[in-house]
């Protein structure tokens, strides 16, 4: 498998870095070295975690290009038009608001806590997300993932601190009790391990648009089985 990776920054980086240990051949492009048509070729997946707009750039080239594409790129919406476009060109792509594996357990966990209602007669959401000072778009994908995922309509406060990687935190509240859901990130390399992971089985996907936590949501689930 050879990797054509778009940008390089923050978490970029942290793939080029696991591309680097496992020995994985890749391509570079960034501002220095932009994707062409011609140069793509030769290349099984491409990676990209550049920013929604830049990478909205791209997207025409990449369909024409006709190589998988695995994105973590936020600020920018995937819709039915793309995927009908996709499958059309017989292409395969992955995209995820979070590509950490470990936030599949939290989507099971917060699936639980919809179901409050089944028990609870009054209570309320909240949902608290802090990211580094560079991230501009807020609230995160991420959040807005959880608020999906918990079918309630909540308050979600955003944060941006230094270099934080990502914290996120959903509050389940009663006149009596108050139970909380954290995640926080500790190392950007687990976005980088799950883009990877998406990269390695795209290729046993149908052609469409395809988001990264249903996938990893099935194989969990077999598990649980």
């Amino acid at each position: 498998m050879k990797i054509a990776l778009l940008g390089k920054g923050k978490t970029g980086g942290k793939v080029l870095e696991l591309l680097i240990e496992k020995k994985i051949p890749h391509t570079v492009f960034d501002s220095k070295n932009h994707p062409t048509l011609e140069s793509l070729k030769g290349h099984d997946v491409v990676i990209s975690f550049l920013t929604g707009d830049v990478f909205g750039e791209y997207m025409p080239l990449l369909i024409e290009a006709k190589i998988p594409v695995v994105t973590g790129s936020t600020g920018i919406s995937f819709g039915s038009e793309l995927s009908a476009t996709l499958q059309k060109n017989n292409i395969k792509w992955i995209y995820a608001t979070n590509f950490s594996l470990g936030m599949n357990l939290v989507h099971q966990m917060i699936l639980i806590m919809k179901n409050a209602g089944s028990i609870l007669s009054d209570y309320s959401f909240s949902m608290n997300e802090i990211h580094h000072t560079k991230k501009l778009d807020a609230p995160s994908g991420t959040a807005l993932s959880w608020k999906n995922w918990a079918g309630h309509e909540m308050n979600i406060t955003s944060e941006r601190i230094g270099d934080v990687i990502g914290i996120h935190e959903l509050t389940l509240k009663t006149a009596t009790e108050e139970i909380t859901l954290k995640h926080t990130a500790l190392d950007r390399k687990i976005f980088a391990e799950g883009a990877l992971y998406g990269a390695n089985i795209i290729s046993t996907l149908t052609p469409g648009l395809h988001l990264f936590q249903d996938v990893v949501q099935k194989e969990l689930l077999k598990g649980i089985k």
